[in-house]
């Protein structure tokens, strides 16, 4: 690392640390969130079986207690007495339909199914005369009753005449509701897994795929039917799931069984994502690391850097370059020598920044004079040509053309370099339309014979008329249209001109197909002398073009520019019906800036 310098070869030990610290880190964090996710699965899946086995009670006790208040309807005590089957079937009818349940048998005080009345109209009644002699032979009170792959949760309560201390039953009632696929998908929602009904080997509902289904029932003889309820994984098609059962009807031949499976795979893809995640915020975490490090050895080495820099610069004519001496080291003493030798140069180096506020001066005279020079040569020159009587007519238009060129040049840049020295109240407000002073400029610009397959088209939105100098605005938009047609091509330029009025200023935007402005020159854009891709340019013309818009209480920006094309915006204060100088100082306008696109 010798050829390293101070600052690398301590970034470069700092860096290693810190990269090793970590991703030792990240290696141990992953490794933890692993196990912690595994045992969250785990514990989630008896979450689940936890909040069904609670909303299964609730939903016995409520089926329980709705039961018990249909047995004691006085009407329905009645309906029994008749010991007639026809005549309880229908007059039957009307109660189960004010039930609401699934399921509405009636049997009389022998057991025997007198009414049933059933969503499921496949669930005969000698499906259910025998579930119900089941039922009757079991002492609990949740019952389950499964026919023709229907299975129902009931239950049974038995009608008493007159009170229940006397035990003189009438008959029994049996109300259930339907495990169907809403139950099961209600279910499956509230234990946030998947889940499956099944009575003995018969898959009655579930909320898998048909082809887990099916692995589901080959699996139900093995590893869900054990007596053991830990968790298991088992696969089910191309999905992994870790999976448990509830017994819903323990001691029963034919079990009814809810399978509660959580899927491992969605697991293990949120692990994939972690390890993801951890990954990234590694490598964020190595960059600002970095960083830091490269903070701290710049802070480190700062003080030598300083020096070496302000060395560096001294050899190359910088005698301002800020050193500060910081604490009393070795490097302190250097640089506090150092200081004092350059302590000597410095008022060598004020006298050198006032020559340069000279030379600009004179880079002023010096551009103005080369104009001035290069348009009077022309001049001189055709005007010696016209001298010669061999000349043509034609060529005496030519160069008298040239002539013309030329002192207009001089001309302008004159008025220009006038323009400056004049101040707001020069100004000459008139009251007119801003739209008929665009309409003069556009005209201007068609005069032009290499300007003629320029397209220039003008949209208007609101009033423009106010009080301005209608002659200084035509030099505003004459310099922005020269501008827009001297960028676009002649085969298909175009400009678009948008006059809008708001509320209390005019918007004028200038919008050509050009090939936008040289990074070079865009943020010196309005400054004097600036000029780019111009021959003849004075670099003044935008300059003026900002000092009149200012003058009359309004602003000028490129409000965009790209290689599709370039937008000048305008804005003037709004001054209808009242002239301008009684209401030039309401303020500078507030700009917008957006971007337009020619097509």
């Amino acid at each position: 690392m010798g050829k390293f310098r101070l600052r690398t070869k301590f970034l470069f030990s700092l860096l290693l640390v810190g990269v090793g610290l970590t991703a030792g880190t990240l290696f141990v964090a992953r490794q933890t969130a692993e196990r912690q996710v595994r045992l969250q699965i785990f514990q989630d899946l008896r979450n689940s079986v936890y909040t069904f086995q609670n909303v299964q009670h609730e939903r016995e006790q409520s089926l329980t207690h709705f039961a018990a208040l249909m047995a004691d309807l006085p009407i329905l005590k009645a309906l029994m007495t008749t010991d007639h089957a026809a005549t309880i079937q229908d007059g039957s009818q009307p109660l189960w339909d004010n039930a609401g349940s699934d399921l509405f048998v009636l049997a009389d005080r022998r057991g025997k199914v007198v009414a049933l009345h059933s969503k499921a109209a496949d669930f005969r009644r000698e499906s259910a005369q025998e579930a119900l002699t089941n039922s009757l032979g079991q002492e609990k009170a949740g019952h389950w009753w499964f026919g023709n792959k229907h299975l129902f949760q009931v239950s049974i309560q038995p009608i008493y005449v007159g009170p229940h201390s006397e035990n003189r039953v009438l008959g029994y009632l049996v109300v259930g509701y339907e495990i169907d696929d809403g139950v099961a998908r209600e279910l499956s929602q509230v234990a946030a897994s998947q889940v499956a009904f099944l009575y003995g080997d018969t898959l009655v509902r579930s909320t898998l795929s048909p082809l887990q289904e099916t692995d589901l029932i080959q699996e139900a003889g093995r590893s869900l039917t054990d007596s053991r309820l830990e968790p298991k994984e088992i696969q089910l098609g191309q999905e992994r799931f870790l999976a448990t059962r509830v017994d819903l009807a323990p001691g029963v031949t034919s079990p009814v069984q809810l399978s509660v499976l959580k899927s491992l795979d969605q697991a293990t893809a949120f692990l994939g994502n972690l390890n993801r995640l951890l990954v990234t915020l590694g490598l964020v975490a190595v960059v600002l690391g970095s960083g830091m490090v490269f903070l701290f050895s710049h802070t480190l080495t700062r003080p030598l850097g300083t020096l070496v820099n302000g060395v560096r610069a001294l050899g190359k004519g910088d005698y301002e370059y800020p050193i500060t001496v910081r604490g009393r080291d070795e490097v302190a003493e250097v640089t506090a020598a150092f200081l004092r030798m350059r302590s000597s140069l410095q008022e060598t180096q004020r006298q050198l920044l006032e020559s340069e506020r000279l030379a600009t001066i004179g880079q002023m005279a010096s551009s103005i004079s080369h104009d001035l020079r290069h348009s009077l040569a022309t001049v001189m020159a055709n005007a010696e040509f016209l001298s010669e009587s061999n000349r043509s007519k034609a060529e005496r238009d030519e160069l008298y053309h040239e002539v013309l060129v030329a002192v207009n040049q001089m001309t302008d840049l004159i008025d220009s370099l006038l323009e400056f020295s004049r101040t707001r109240e020069s100004l000459r407000p008139t009251y007119g339309d801003l739209e008929d002073v665009i309409a003069h400029c556009v005209q201007s610009m068609h005069a032009h014979p290499e300007f003629h397959s320029v397209r220039i088209t003008t949209h208007t939105v609101g009033p423009t008329d106010g009080w301005f100098d209608s002659r200084k605005l035509e030099r505003v938009f004459q310099n922005l249209l020269v501008n827009a047609c001297e960028a676009v091509s002649p085969g298909s330029g175009d400009i678009q001109i948008s006059l809008r009025a708001t509320g209390t200023s005019i918007e004028v935007r200038v919008a050509d197909n050009g090939r936008g402005i040289p990074d070079l020159v865009r943020d010196r854009l309005f400054e004097p002398f600036v000029s780019h891709g111009k021959e003849n340019g004075t670099g003044l013309g935008l300059t003026v073009v900002q000092k009149i818009v200012q003058d009359h209480g309004g602003d000028v920006i490129v409000e965009s520019t790209s290689s599709q094309g370039t937008v000048f915006l305008v804005v003037l204060p709004g001054t209808r019906g009242t002239p301008m100088a009684s209401s030039a100082g309401n303020g500078v306008v507030r700009t917008e800036a957006r971007v337009e696109t020619a097509d």
